[in-house]
This record gives C-alpha cells, structure tokens and sequence, in this order.
C-alpha cells in the first residue's frame, strides 16, 4: 500500500480561504481530495479566521460547494474570541463590536451585552473582519479605546484571498484605527496565536495532528507555536518565494501543490555532496547560486525542486535564487 502523508497523523485541521475555497468556488480538486481523506477514516476540522459569518452560514457554504460538514467541524475565530472576552469580563459588560450580526449574537450569547457606539461606554472593544465596515465604527472603536474601553481582535491577516483576487483583510482594519490613535489589541484570538489551535485540538482529541493552510503568517506560524506539523499549499495567498523568505518559527513541515498532498507520498531531502536532492530533482551550489540542474517538468517535479531550494536558502539566506526561481514556472 503507497505511504500517504496524512498516514502519520490521526487528525487533518484546514484553513478555509484559499485552502479549500476562494471565495463562492471550491479549490480545483478539494471536494475529491476531502472525500478521500475522510475515506482514510482521519479526524477533520475547519479552522478559519474568517469572523464574519457564523459556523452554521459557513457549514452551509461547505456543502454547497461538495464537502461533508457540520457545526462540530468548523471553528471561527469569532467563537474563540467570544469566549475567550467572556472569561475575563463580568457578565453582562457594554461590548462595542466591530463586526458583522454574527460576532454581535456570539457576544450576547456568552452573556456579555453589544452596544454599537462609544457612548454606551464600552468596557471593551471586539473588532472582526465585516464586509459591510464603516467608516463611523472605526470611529466609534477609536473613540471607545480613548476612553479606556480594552481593545480585542479575533484575528489580524492583512489581507484575503478570493476567486478575484487578494483584498484587505481585519488586519489591515486594525492597521486603521493603530494608525490613528495607536498601540495594538490587547489580545488577538485567531491564528498564529495560540487559542485559535488550541481550541480545534481539545475539540478534536487530536493527538497528532496536521494543519493545512496556504499562509506562512497566520497558518503555518500558528501551526509552529501549538508544536504541530504543517503543509503549506500553493492554491491561496503565499508562494514560493515567501517560502524561501520564511524564517526560523515561520517554515512548514510539508508543502504541496493544494489538499490533494496529504494523500500523495511526503516529500524527503537527500543531501548530496554538491547540494540537496528530492524525488529526482537535484539544486546545486554553484558559488554563492543556488541552480536546478536537473529538468522539473512536471507540478510535482517543481514541488520536489522547490523543497530542496528551500533547504538550501534556509541554510544561508544571502543565497542567489532569482533563476532557481524562475525556472519552477508552474508554481506561484
């Protein structure tokens, strides 16, 4: 029977956006590639940051596109943040939220109380990703923190991938009101910190699990500070040049061209006396160069290439990789 990658784990945590859809479409062989998975019997959660819209509007959404899903499987940044606010304010306390009528019912239903302007003096400030933001909020949400409201954030990812392309995210929102009247939350709930994949491993039972996502920033950092294997894939926000830029805390376990990876063999470097070797694929040193001497055709040869140029340039980053680079064409 052929070695998977997801033979090693009990349990497969995915990112959503850019990882198993872009926006109102399914990742080209997600659907597949998920029923496979579950096929294999492995535990799976869906982690996004995403708190606009409720679990169930995003369980929805799931089976719409093909997948098989439930509340149970799907975890918001917006639930994290809302109980995690209701843990360490008094219940019943005056929350100003920033965000969509999902985050206002999550808050009411932890026993805190939303209002939506500063003058019904907030005890707190609750900001996540809305659609519909305006600007008179980020108004109120400066105001509130001037008067001593604290200040949360259920995640901070600058930007969003979508089926047109990459948008502002919360973080660039949070990047608004800091630029104006400065400082940071004083706690972010959702991916690369830890509450976010701490929660999805309690509610999984999970002993050793893997999270799948498409961002070094949140996914694969996040991944590292909860002491978990990561894959990265190519079908979202990062690619291959943020790979070779991701420093010590920031590098996957795996990477792989979309989900589909956790079903293929996992990727293994061979060092040899001139360079790194994987699969067939062979990066040399040729001075301060890093150069792909051998011929990767194929998505997957350029995958198989792009790990062992990865393991040289994390070695020495003033390494040259701008050719290397360029000849793995078919990667982002």
């Amino acid at each position: 029977m052929t070695e998977c990658l997801v033979d090693a784990y009990d349990a497969a945590l995915f990112d959503l956006d850019g990882v198993i859809y872009l926006g109102p479409v399914a990742v080209e062989g997600a659907v597949g590639a998920m029923a496979s998975l579950e096929a294999h019997g492995k535990r799976v959660m869906y982690v996004t940051n995403n708190a606009a819209r409720s679990s169930q509007t995003v369980v929805d959404h799931l089976r719409q596109l093909g997948f098989t899903a439930a509340e149970s499987t799907v975890l918001t940044s917006a639930q994290v943040a809302a109980v995690g606010i209701a843990r360490v304010l008094p219940p019943g306390s005056a929350v100003l939220v920033a965000g969509s009528a999902s985050l206002v019912d999550l808050i009411r239903e932890v026993g805190l109380t939303p209002v939506s302007s500063a003058d019904a003096d907030p005890v707190a400030v609750i900001q996540g990703y809305d659609p519909q933001l305006t600007w008179p909020m980020l108004d109120e949400v400066c105001l509130a923190i001037q008067r001593g409201a604290t200040w949360f954030a259920t995640n901070d990812d600058a930007s969003r991938p979508t089926d047109r392309g990459i948008v502002p995210g919360l973080g660039a929102m949070l990047a608004v009101v800091s630029t104006a009247i400065g400082g940071a939350p004083a706690a972010i709930f959702g991916k690369p910190f830890r509450p976010m994949l701490a929660e999805a491993v309690q509610r999984t039972g999970a002993q050793h699990p893997i999270f799948v996502g498409d961002r070094i920033d949140t996914d694969i950092i996040g991944a590292n500070r909860a002491a978990m294997d990561s894959l990265l894939v190519f079908s979202g926000a990062h690619g291959k040049s943020d790979l070779l830029a991701a420093g010590p805390g920031e590098r996957p376990t795996h990477i792989g061209a979309d989900i589909a990876a956790l079903l293929l063999p996992p990727r293994r470097l061979l060092p040899i006396a001139t360079g790194v070797a994987c699969g067939g694929q062979r990066v040399e040193l040729h001075g301060r160069e890093a150069v792909i001497v051998s011929q990767p055709i194929t998505l997957q040869e350029q995958l198989d290439a792009l790990w062992a140029l990865a393991a040289l340039a994390w070695g020495d980053p003033a390494l040259e990789t701008d050719g290397a680079l360029a000849d793995l064409d078919l990667l982002p």
